[in-house]
């Protein structure tokens, strides 16, 4: 970060927040507090950080950009890509048995499933793998996804439709214009659901669940939100 000519565009991240360390010279360094930038204002965080860029550094046009670090061929075979992460805040899944029957659901289509596994031995990998015995489904419809997010990153980029809850993946779905659907629990309040929503050119739905959401009907929008 001290590098002659380098920039830091810091956003909010863990280093920043825990102020432990200097990040860089401070005449190098531009913040964009994510969490405050744009005060009570329902704007998604695309279109804040486009305002941000612009007042900061004069970029007029800003748009997301993601280039991903790996490639992955399906040939002709289309592909949803599946998270059920949730950060290890549980309020933002939904309780079972949806995982099991959305997968049974993508697993019915034309499509080959890849679902992340989460971290090695975490509550997602496990709760992800249930999920998956649990539909009865072989691995030529399911498959799973096991490494760096960077990884599967690069299987969305790769794919016809992404699901997922609020996390990563639907942002990573956004900037590539890949379709997505995301079902979005545990918002404390309109202004977290609205920033943190994904804001995609491509095709998205954004299925906002209440806390005692009754798991079938909620997987009956879904249903209704997936393409033809």
């Amino acid at each position: 970060m001290d590098q002659p000519g380098s920039l830091v565009l810091d956003p909010d991240s863990r280093l920043t927040q825990l102020g432990l360390l200097p990040v860089c010279a401070e005449q190098r360094h531009h913040l964009f507090e994510s969490r405050s930038f744009g005060g009570d204002s329902l704007a998604s965080l695309p279109a804040l950080t486009r305002q941000w860029v612009r007042e900061t550094l004069g970029v007029e046009d800003a748009q997301p950009w993601l280039h991903p670090k790996f490639q992955h061929d399906f040939g002709s075979q289309p592909v949803t890509a599946v998270s059920l992460g949730v950060g290890e805040n549980p309020a933002k899944r939904v309780e079972d048995p949806f995982e099991e029957e959305l997968l049974r659901l993508l697993a019915s289509r034309d499509s080959l499933v890849m679902v992340d596994a989460g971290a090695p031995g975490s509550e997602e990998e496990t709760r992800v793998r249930r999920a998956i015995a649990a539909t009865g489904a072989d691995s030529g419809r399911i498959g799973v996804h096991e490494g760096a997010f960077a990884s599967f990153a690069s299987i969305i980029a790769a794919s016809s439709l992404y699901f997922g809850y609020d996390s990563a993946g639907q942002h990573v779905a956004a900037a590539l214009g890949v379709p997505l659907i995301t079902v979005f629990a545990g918002h404390a309040n309109d202004r977290m659901f609205a920033r943190w929503s994904p804001d995609s050119a491509g095709p998205s739905t954004v299925i906002k669940a209440s806390e005692d959401q009754d798991p079938h009907a909620l997987l009956n929008q879904v249903k209704s939100a997936l393409p033809l």
